[in-house]
């Protein structure tokens, strides 16, 4: 019987790859240095600064599963969102916008 709950154990470690698996407060590490003011969340700098992590995250995991096309395709669409955004922000305030691609060294 311990050995059946033993290798359900392992199977479990191996489940999670470690690739994927960050600590909660990365995400408000994010945030904190991105929002505009206290409890700022939603403004277009966090947006994109999040959906940044979350494209180089997805970007590792495809290097190593090439054929992972459900992934790629959410992939593709945190690209479009984030595309969005940043065109949404340089129409706005072109200063915002180029202090964010400079923090975040999306533009050469």
């Amino acid at each position: 019987m311990e050995e059946i709950i033993n290798e359900a154990n392992v199977q479990e470690e191996v489940a999670a790859p470690v690739e994927e698996v960050k600590e909660p407060s990365h995400k408000s590490q994010i945030i904190a240095k991105f929002a505009l003011k206290e409890g700022d969340t939603g403004s277009p700098e966090v947006q994109v600064a999040l959906l940044t992590d979350r494209i180089q995250t997805l970007s590792a995991h495809l290097a190593t599963h090439p054929k992972d096309n459900h992934s790629r395709r959410g992939l593709l669409m945190m690209i479009g969102k984030r595309k969005n955004l940043l065109a949404y922000l340089k129409k706005k305030d072109v200063d915002r916008y180029k202090k964010l691609i400079a923090e975040l060294g999306l533009r050469k």
